[in-house]
């Protein structure tokens, strides 16, 4: 016997959530520009005038991510690697969210995780969540309830540097590849988000790595540079304001 099912009604003041998603991104620029000034502004200021250049968490984390980047594009690419790598963030942060995973599939054609839930969280956590400099941390953390890691410290920095890097590069090269990740979500704004979590990570890495940074000055640099947008925002709509009186 044939069923028939019913269109369902559509309602005239529903709006798509990808359009919702592209206004938060709008909103979303001001805050990417802010905290690009105030991380470059931190770095060269801690660079030039700190000298964390001399300081061996700089160097050996450059020389980690300067390896990196000869690997990359002067050898063969671990594909299987980032694969893996790609496909178990996407699983752990389904179970982060709740969710469960029913099938988890890696190959060197790509790989796929099936799972109960998904959002944009699930979908783009591969993009700003370094997994392996992650697990590099997390096993150093790990390792010195037992024993005295200390004197590995600079190999911790080359790791976080080769793994961030692998990161980094591995991101680019996806992201021009019309990944379903950033399209289900809207490209435009996957990519904000993904650009913005990247620095905000970035930021804490150069806290982390630099004695003369706390957290508490980069605040202050940061909450100081939103005060300058506020004014230069003012100053801008004062202007349009007097220029459309004449």
């Amino acid at each position: 016997m044939p069923t028939t099912r019913s269109r369902p009604a559509i309602d005239p003041l529903t709006v798509p959530t990808r359009w919702v998603k592209s206004v938060f991104a709008i909103f979303l620029l001001p805050v990417c520009a802010i905290l690009s000034q105030t991380f470059f502004t931190v770095f060269a200021r801690a660079t030039v005038t700190q000298q964390l250049w001399a300081g061996a968490e700089f160097w050996f984390f450059s020389l980690g991510a300067v390896l990196w980047l000869i690997a990359f594009f002067g050898l063969p690419r671990p594909i299987v690697v980032y694969v893996f790598g790609h496909e178990l963030t996407h699983a752990l942060w389904v179970l982060l969210m709740g969710g469960r995973i029913s099938r988890f599939r890696v190959g060197r054609d790509g790989g796929h995780v099936v799972t109960n839930r998904t959002n944009f969280w699930i979908a783009l956590a591969p993009y700003f969540f370094p997994l392996y400099s992650i697990l590099a941390i997390g096993i150093y953390g790990l390792l010195s309830l037992f024993y005295s890691v200390q004197p590995y410290g600079p190999l911790l920095y080359a790791i976080v540097g080769a793994t961030w890097a692998f990161h980094f590069t591995f991101t680019c090269w996806m992201i021009g590849k019309n990944q379903t990740d950033l399209t289900d979500h809207g490209t435009f704004f996957s990519l904000v988000l993904i650009y913005l979590l990247n620095l905000l990570l970035l930021s804490v890495m150069l806290v982390l790595a630099s004695k003369q940074i706390t957290f508490a000055s980069f605040g202050s640099d940061f909450v100081a540079n939103i005060g300058n947008f506020s004014h230069w925002i003012v100053d801008l709509f004062d202007r349009f304001s007097r220029g459309a009186h004449h």
